[in-house]
């Protein structure tokens, strides 16, 4: 079996660094057009016979299945580290573990996550042929697609899926409300695979193809040049950024004296501006511990709702014990209060944050269970349903769930006219995190045609519009409020509607073809051996 070249180990590695650098920070967006050509030249020239053809290139044959999945897995690991790095320093700071550990849980995550790049490169292997790599390149969209949802469904991570990298191109998003992010991913991969086809097709043809695929990356990059009209909105809300550490020993005499000075910049800011009415009051994810059924924690927020006379959403601890000593479940919840101070409504979270939020299998990670005090105690929210304030419909998600799309369009899907996420990204410090984060949110507003409320412990807070652009926000890491503009939508997009159609229908594909391509390949060898 002749060996991987060294060329395609370099290929993976050069892939894996471009896929990291279009993700912020360092957001150098135009390269998704080239990011994923040099992971397919690897894996369909892998292996090289050394003769020369008559055209005066070298013969290049694809990769075995496992040479295909340990480079698709390497750019996977190294991708995942570029990318998600800050999980070591989050680890580190907040989770209590040590250096070498925090290291490890990094690694581990990277390995983890990296075998769903390691199953591109393999099934990219079993497609391609011998010096007919058609069928692999033409199905390689599908394959990225399907491997995308099976992340998002399977591992339940669906983190920076290729798609968000084209956020600013707003030509390119607007099929977004159509097919979600997966039909972005889609166009990506495809530019990705004509130009990958220059390099392995005949020199004498490269010329006219590169030009082509060049062409076509330049076309679709282009829509970051146009400008959506205006988004119309004739509503305000005011966002408070709390600004809290995200790690403190919280006194009884500390929760009132920041419970005081939150409570005294909301009212000031709700009542100093003259001539905009504040609709809703958007408090985010708190690292206090401000629980719901804490009596003293009901009254002051009441209290700030009734000398408002707006309608105010709060994150805190949800309980539905009486008193927040009880041993019962808790939920990371936003809790909605009506003008006249009555608590009428709870979001409970859905998607709870592995290692933040709950311990999957404790016995094995009870190592790293120190990310909050709660850990272990929070359940998951049964519903999705809208909260309804004063017939405005506020779908509410809380942090992490941003980045499913499909749970949170059924929100929308379920009555909600316009999106409000609250979040603690505190955790991710100055890192590329919060940056990918927001990238993400923004893009459920494309999606679901809707303005996005987004209110954070310490930033970014903003109000987002359905074009997915950023229509006013404040400086990240200052005790501070917003003034955001919205608008209510009851129209639902053909994405809001049917959710992840796209991506199955990929996957279906993929699998039609795949069976087909070894049914055929099995009757062949059969009717070559009779």
């Amino acid at each position: 079996m002749r060996q991987i070249h060294p060329s395609a180990w370099l290929l993976a590695a050069v892939s894996a660094i471009l896929q990291v650098v279009i993700f912020p920070l360092p957001g150098v967006y135009v390269l998704s057009w080239f990011a994923i050509a040099p992971l397919l030249i690897a894996l369909l020239g892998a292996r090289r016979a050394g003769e020369l053809e008559f055209a005066g290139s070298v013969r290049l044959h694809p990769a075995t299945p496992w040479q295909g999945f340990l480079l698709g897995y390497i750019c996977g690991i190294v991708w995942y580290a570029g990318t998600c790095y800050w999980i070591y320093d989050t680890m580190r700071q907040y989770g209590g573990l040590s250096a070498p550990m925090a290291l490890l849980a990094l690694v581990l995550f990277c390995c983890y996550l990296g075998l769903y790049h390691g199953v591109f490169g393999l099934v990219v292997s079993l497609l391609a042929r011998p010096h007919d790599h058609r069928r692999a390149l033409v199905l390689a969209p599908f394959l990225w697609v399907a491997i995308e949802l099976a992340r998002t469904r399977i591992s339940g991570y669906p983190w920076n899926l290729l798609g968000i990298a084209q956020i600013d191109n707003v030509a390119l998003c607007r099929i977004a409300g159509f097919t979600g992010v997966y039909g972005i991913s889609f166009e990506i991969v495809l530019v990705n695979v004509a130009i990958a086809a220059a390099f392995l097709i005949p020199r004498a043809k490269r010329g006219m193809m590169f030009a082509a695929a060049l062409a076509a990356a330049a076309v679709l990059q282009s829509g970051r040049l146009i400008e959506a009209p205006p988004a119309k909105a004739d509503h305000a809300a005011l966002l408070v950024q709390q600004n809290i550490p995200v790690a403190a020993d919280w006194t009884p005499a500390q929760l009132e004296q920041t419970l005081h000075e939150l409570t005294e910049l909301t009212i000031n800011a709700a009542t100093s501006n003259a001539g905009t009415k504040i609709d809703l009051i958007v408090w985010p994810e708190s690292p206090a511990p401000f629980f719901t059924n804490d009596a003293n924690f009901r009254a002051i927020a009441s209290d700030m709702a009734r000398q408002t006379g707006a309608w105010i959403v709060v994150g805190a601890i949800g309980s539905n014990a009486p008193h927040p000593n009880d041993e019962r479940p808790l939920f990371n919840s936003a809790a909605l209060i009506s003008p006249q101070g009555d608590w009428t409504a709870r979001y409970d979270k859905v998607h709870l944050v592995p290692f933040g939020e709950y311990l999957p299998f404790p016995s094995l990670f009870s190592f790293a269970g120190g990310l909050t005090k709660e850990v272990g105690r929070f359940e998951r929210g049964k519903s999705r349903q809208s909260l309804n304030a004063g017939g405005e419909q506020l779908g509410l998600f809380i942090c992490y769930e941003s980045i499913f799309p499909n749970e949170v369009r059924q929100s929308a899907d379920l009555g909600a006219q316009v999106f409000v996420n609250i979040s603690n990204d505190g955790w991710y410090g100055d890192s590329g995190a919060y940056a990918q984060h927001l990238n993400q949110t923004r893009m459920r507003a494309i999606e679901n045609d809707r303005w996005l409320l987004s209110a954070t412990d310490t930033g970014v807070t903003a109000a987002i519009d359905p074009w997915g652009r950023i229509a006013a926000r404040i400086a990240r890491k200052e005790r501070t409020t917003l003034v955001a503009p919205y608008a209510l939508n009851p129209i639902t997009t053909f994405y809001t509607r049917h959710g992840d159609w796209f991506a199955f229908v990929c996957a279906i594909i993929l699998i039609a073809a795949f069976i087909e391509r070894f049914t055929f390949a099995n009757r062949k060898k059969a009717d070559t051996s009779s």
